[in-house]
């Protein structure tokens, strides 16, 4: 093989990665962060959390304390793919911006009294293993952000307009 020849398979083999997985050949190749607001705590964290092959487990933990329920205090571990999906949908609108969080880890008792109140509670809810998160991108209409995670197909993706938030998963993917 010539240099010519090897030139033109590598920029086809690079081209066809970035064409079936455009999310997944940045996160390898890029530190991931994101920044918060909870919409609750008034707490807010820019935080790098992803670098090449891995997570940083200090900046998880901090993730973990801001995502925490806010009703008991209770803390949980966030499933870095959820972070991963958010930080996904955030870099299809630029890579800036901040996300309002709704509710992250939610304990079982606050889940079952949040039962109590609404219909629109999932008894088993992924938010009670840390697999979940309701969220809006401060500047970004969530109808917008809905499509988005539609289109990347990695979880579930709830959309709730009358009260402005999306909701973000990382069991099988679903809508409503």
């Amino acid at each position: 093989m010539n240099r010519r020849e090897f030139l033109s398979t590598s920029m086809l083999i690079v081209a066809g990665l970035a064409l079936q997985r455009p999310d997944r050949v940045w996160a390898m190749n890029e530190g991931r962060s994101l920044s918060f607001c909870h919409t609750h705590t008034g707490e807010k964290l820019d935080i790098a959390y992803g670098y090449p092959g891995g997570y940083d487990s200090h900046a998880l933990a901090r993730i973990n304390y801001l995502l925490r329920d806010f009703r008991t205090g209770e803390e949980h571990p966030i499933d870095p793919k959820l972070l991963d999906i958010l930080f996904d949908v955030r870099r299809n609108f630029g890579g800036r911006g901040t996300f309002a969080v709704i509710s992250g880890y939610r304990s079982p008792k606050t889940n079952k009294q949040l039962c109590a109140r609404s219909s629109g509670v999932a008894k088993h809810s992924l938010h009670m293993v840390g697999k979940a998160i309701d969220v809006r991108l401060i500047g970004v209409r969530t109808k917008k952000i809905q499509q988005c995670a539609l289109g990347l197909k990695r979880g579930g993706v709830g959309f709730y307009a009358k009260s402005d938030f999306v909701h973000l998963d990382t069991g099988r993917v679903r809508h409503w």
